[in-house]
């Protein structure tokens, strides 16, 4: 994998779980957060932009997401914007190439915009055939010069939620928190990028207690949620975890099934708000999900595009001050947190902004997040 890097750039944009100056809570997020720059191209150029969504709009997710902040730029007489569903099912998957090859021969675009993991290989093939077209591609990454990859700071994000879940653990007066303080970690696969949520996961955790327990466990899958749901009974009934953090997509859902059934549990959520993607009882038993904001750091994007930076060919890890991390706080965050739990976030957030705390990543040092992921098993 190409060598991680975060850039340091002065930003004025809003943040999402952030607020302003003295508040003492974060202010909702659920990704539409505005960043600086976004109200207008105050005469400068305006791109054509091409979408290409290798699935359909209406997911609630990843792809409703960058649509979102591609229509916010296109409102703000930023870009023209055609964007092209090509529908996620393994049948359609030769209409993403073709797609792909249309719109770059076409030479109407200067970015084509596309996401997600299924989608790097096909984009080298193409973008090595069209090196003067600029290609963006979100939560993955291309080995071509003429892409820019656009990623997220998920030790940071782990962290916000690690904070999130000892603070929750602690207020034994919401139902179903016991007086034990053991939560869970449900990751997919034993790897630095999963490893990533969980050292910040236990390392804001342990920001709030020391002595704090995390029960990390893996699927070794993403779709089948038997898996996730065996270890979340093992977790809740064996080792007394009240909140577990699912980080395996689907598979990691089943957790969420266990908590339910149990009812002794809550499920934390991860990259989108998955108290609007699932039924309502489970998203009645999810206090809150840890975000991707990916209209955010569409927009965070043109907004260097047009201050003259020039990022492709880089993979650019955005965080919390660019607006590209945050958590869900309204609903069931707004109903079940405290305000000492509010507080605790305001904080913890506004740590890493000012750098008063440097969250390690697993990227980086794997073998740091596995030994502290062992010293704090129940």
């Amino acid at each position: 994998m190409k060598k991680l890097f975060a850039l340091a750039l002065a930003l004025s944009m809003a943040l999402s779980l952030a607020a302003c100056g003295g508040s003492s809570a974060p202010a909702a997020s659920g990704g539409s957060a505005a960043p600086a720059g976004s109200a207008g191209n105050e005469g400068g150029k305006v791109y054509n932009v091409c979408n290409l969504v290798n699935g359909n709009l209406g997911d609630k997710s990843f792809f409703d997401s960058a649509e979102a902040g591609l229509e916010q730029l296109r409102d703000a007489g930023r870009i023209t914007l055609n964007t092209i569903q090509m529908g996620g099912a393994d049948e359609d998957q030769p209409a993403w190439l073709s797609n792909l090859y249309e719109v770059s021969e076409s030479g109407e675009y200067d970015l084509i915009v596309c996401g997600t993991y299924q989608m790097p290989e096909y984009l080298d093939e193409v973008a090595a055939k069209y090196p003067d077209q600029k290609y963006l591609i979100y939560d993955s990454e291309s080995s071509q010069p003429n892409v820019v990859n656009i990623n997220y700071k998920q030790n940071d994000l782990g962290y916000l939620m690690g904070v999130f879940a000892a603070s929750m653990t602690t207020d034994t007066s919401v139902d179903n928190i016991n007086e034990d303080a053991v939560v869970g970690f449900v990751g997919g696969m034993d790897s630095p990028v999963i490893n990533d949520f969980l050292y910040g996961f236990i390392l804001g955790a342990q920001s709030v207690n020391p002595d704090i327990k995390v029960d990390t466990r893996y699927t070794n899958d993403y779709v089948d949620t038997a898996i996730a749901k065996e270890y979340g009974l093992s977790m809740i009934n064996d080792n007394k975890c009240d909140i577990i953090w699912g980080v395996a997509g689907n598979s990691g859902n089943g957790a969420a099934e266990a908590a339910l059934e149990t009812g002794k549990a809550w499920f934390l959520g991860v990259d989108s708000d998955q108290e609007l993607t699932f039924s309502s009882d489970l998203a009645a038993i999810t206090l809150t999900s840890g975000l991707k904001n990916i209209g955010n750091s569409l927009v965070w994007f043109f907004d260097q595009w047009d201050a003259g930076q020039d990022l492709f060919g880089q993979n650019i890890l955005l965080g919390i001050p660019e607006g590209g991390v945050g958590i869900v706080t309204d609903k069931n965050y707004a109903t079940y947190a405290s305000e000492e739990t509010k507080t605790a976030m305001a904080a913890a957030q506004q740590s890493i902004i000012d750098g008063t705390v440097t969250v390690p990543s697993a990227i980086d040092d794997n073998d740091g997040a596995i030994a502290l992921r062992e010293s704090v098993r129940p």
